[in-house]
């Protein structure tokens, strides 16, 4: 293995295969991806290798021959780690480190790295020691097999134990550990929920780096991290965002979402997801100049059935149209989905528009109310003047007749507010949407 500077990017190459039933365009897609998140763990790509088979090689992924290629490559430019597209098992791991003397990782492995770095808070570093040791057990015995013997000797009369059974033991402690940690942080994200829960929830969603940290700072003037790269950020976030002078809703930024995301990354991010679970509303964000923006979509879509949120309220926010060459597109993206808008969240353009088109999509729940107060009472009706949408007001003699529209989630609060003060509901129609 080759030594490096702390501050000295690892030199790599990134490995990919085309199988039958594959297109090559779309695994030099992959590969370009592959290339992205390399860049973005620290490493600089050298050599892109992409070979054609029939089938996965059990043995080595790839065939021997490009197996001994790829080794004398390393040699000749130095290169120290050897990255695979796709899940590698723990022996094809073990034979690819014994022919070519490097250090090999998978997709996986590169995310969870990625996940390790960028993870800020308490909950995410929880989740991604969660998730890199779910992923290490299975790969244990070709990193102990020089400690395979049982130890004997004094005090170790009896079978013994192996090393690997010993690490294996305190690994499944472990994950049952952080499991434990995670659900008391789940129970305390939901409080925190039940505490906000009058107000509509959206979640941006989406594929990673196409820009949902940078809608929600200009959406709320939060100051998010954002960075053009991929998992810039991967702590969830949650803004208040006004939306008029009476309707507000409450917008969180989730971790975005990419091609072959490992099935138990996403379990272990759980607690995090659930904001998109339980969201009243999707924002689906779209980088509109990605040659594989409706794949990115499909990869999006695909994630959300597996979480069970494929059915919620959906809008789609088409992002960076600065940066589009081709405007036609725009008009076709128009009539293949809806609800749709168009934005460049960088530069602010159409900000205004995408949030009447939200508060068009949260009205849909609203109810229409109409009571009669005193009208004197002066303080509750500033008060609902801040809490509803008030679209006529008539004066009958000592009481004011109001007709208002209200979210549903905050009618058992009007109710309230409208029995202290003594008012009288007259009419109520439910949310018909």
């Amino acid at each position: 293995m080759i030594e490096l500077a702390h501050n000295e990017k690892e030199r790599a190459a990134v490995v990919g295969l085309v199988t039958r039933g594959t297109a090559k365009r779309q695994a030099e897609e992959y590969l370009d991806e592959l290339t992205l998140l390399a860049d973005t763990a620290g490493a600089v790509v050298l050599h892109r290798i992409l070979q054609e088979r029939d089938r996965i090689d059990p043995a080595f992924y790839i065939g021997k021959g490009k197996v001994e290629q790829l080794a004398q490559l390393a040699d000749d430019d130095n290169i120290s780690l050897i990255i695979f597209d796709d899940d590698l098992s723990p022996a094809q791991v073990r034979n690819l480190e014994l022919e070519i003397k490097r250090k090999i990782i998978d997709r996986s492995g590169l995310i969870l790295d990625i996940f390790a770095t960028r993870a800020k808070t308490n909950e995410a570093r929880t989740q991604v020691e969660l998730a890199q040791l779910q992923y290490l057990l299975p790969r244990l015995t070709r990193q102990w097999t020089h400690l395979s013997k049982q130890f004997g000797g004094i005090g170790t009369k009896g079978p013994g134990e192996t090393q690997i059974e010993t690490d294996r033991r305190r690994i499944h402690e472990r994950i049952s550990h952080l499991k434990k940690k995670l659900e008391k942080i789940s129970r305390q994200r939901e409080t925190q929920r039940k505490l906000r829960k009058e107000l509509i929830n959206v979640a941006l969603v989406g594929y990673t780096n196409v820009g949902k940290s940078t809608l929600l700072n200009i959406l709320s003037d939060a100051d998010v991290f954002v960075e053009n790269r991929l998992f810039a950020t991967l702590d969830t976030t949650t803004r208040t965002v006004a939306l008029s002078s009476n309707a507000a809703i409450l917008l969180s930024d989730t971790v975005g979402f990419i091609r072959k995301l490992p099935h138990h990354l996403i379990a272990s991010f759980k607690s995090t997801l659930k904001e998109v679970v339980d969201a009243d509303i999707l924002l689906h964000v779209i980088d509109v100049c990605h040659p594989q923006c409706e794949e990115q979509m499909h990869v999006v879509t695909s994630t959300l059935e597996e979480m069970g949120a494929a059915a919620k309220p959906m809008l789609y926010v088409f992002n960076k149209i600065d940066m589009l060459s081709d405007r036609h597109i725009l008009h076709d993206l128009h009539q293949r989905y809806s609800p749709a808008v168009f934005v460049s969240a960088f530069r602010g353009i159409n900000i205004l528009g995408l949030k009447e088109t939200l508060l068009e999509m949260t009205r849909r729940s609203y109810y229409t109310v109409t009571f009669s107060l005193p009208q004197n009472d002066y303080k509750t009706l500033s008060t609902l003047h801040d809490l509803i949408e008030i679209s006529d007001k008539q004066y009958e003699d000592d009481v004011v007749v109001v007709k208002a529209r209200i979210n549903e989630k905050m009618f058992d609060h009007l109710r309230q507010l409208l029995n202290s003060a003594g008012a009288i509901i007259l009419e109520t129609q439910k949310p018909t949407a």
